[in-house]
């Protein structure tokens, strides 16, 4: 029951988080499949071998030097931070190269990266929770982990990883391929170092003066990442504003469509009209391809073609064309 209790604890709150991070993707929606991926990619693959690789190299530095104490904290403050967010960020990549097409914003960067860090906490989580609670302390010691690991720490992984994400964005929305080199390795550099100096702390200011500035920085952390995600989401409604209006003028979309594609507000209220109605499935696609036409557009002019924005373009708007006089 234990082990039950752990894999539940371990894994539904990193659902319940994943699912916010879906959330705050407003505009432009990833397709499920790939976030589904990136979850197991970080609780299977980033966490199995993050496990093997910890233990091997942690084995190697204590036979090397003798000293548990010494292979505990060169392990957590610098084998583990590489590894792990090398091994999360490796999802993100993937969806970087193979799926360039659904790779449009920092939004996108920050959702993918959070969502494999999401799962690889879940398996870490279930671990602490079982090894350390559970079987030191029973279901008190469950229950302690629980709360350390979900609500004092809950969001450490997808905060270290979304940098990553950020500068793989930054590196897709880039034309030159000097910059794109910098942005990525940027990126990856900042998820490590935040990830060190998270896993330093108890160990540098052990007791409860450790936990208190461990997290702070935690928190303090976050609260950043939220507020820089709410003017992402605010500068993808200003680019959909923008970009969509030729689409008015060419008579596409309409002025209310328009005004619906960049306002949450009014987009959930049309939704709710429509719940439980064959129309319901109809207006989400549409205003997901008038925000999918309003990247593809902003990139047509960064970017340059890449082999088939264009196309795409055409596409869009014959799609929305069609779907148009359906939608009100």
């Amino acid at each position: 029951m234990g082990f039950i209790l752990s894999v539940i604890f371990g894994f539904l709150p990193m659902l319940v988080f994943a699912f916010i991070v879906y959330w705050f993707d407003r505009f432009e929606k990833e397709p499920r499949h790939l976030l589904g991926g990136a979850f197991v990619w970080g609780a299977v693959i980033a966490a199995g071998f993050a496990f093997f690789i910890n233990t091997l190299l942690g084995a190697g530095i204590f036979i090397l030097t003798g000293s548990e104490l010494i292979a505990e904290q060169t392990t957590g403050s610098v084998i583990a931070p590489i590894i792990e967010e090398i091994l999360k960020g490796l999802a993100v990549l993937i969806v970087f190269y193979f799926y360039r097409k659904e790779f449009d914003s920092i939004l996108d960067g920050i959702v993918y990266a959070g969502i494999t860090a999401l799962g690889f906490a879940a398996t870490e989580n279930t671990y602490y929770i079982y090894n350390y609670g559970y079987l030191e302390s029973g279901y008190t010691g469950l229950l302690t982990l629980v709360f350390i690991r979900v609500v004092l720490v809950g969001w450490q992984h997808p905060f270290y990883t979304a940098f990553f994400g950020i500068g793989l964005a930054l590196a897709r929305l880039s034309p030159q391929w000097s910059k794109r080199i910098v942005y990525s390795t940027a990126g990856l550099l900042v998820s490590i170092v935040l990830h060190s100096i998270h896993n330093s702390i108890p160990a540098l200011i052990p007791g409860v003066a450790g936990i208190v500035l461990g997290t702070l920085f935690d928190w303090t952390g976050w609260l950043g990442l939220g507020i820089f995600i709410l003017y992402v989401i605010y500068h993808e409604k200003r680019l959909i504003q923008q970009e969509l209006k030729e689409e008015v003028q060419l008579g596409i979309i309409s002025s209310e469509q328009y005004q619906k594609s960049f306002s949450n507000i009014a987009r959930i209220k049309a939704f709710f009209n429509h719940v439980g109605k064959p129309t319901f499935r109809t207006i989400s696609h549409f205003y997901q391809l008038c925000a999918e036409l309003a990247h593809k557009k902003h990139q047509l002019r960064r970017m340059g073609d890449e082999g088939g924005n264009l196309k795409i373009i055409t596409q869009l708007r014959s799609e929305l064309a069609e779907l148009s006089p359906l939608v009100n």
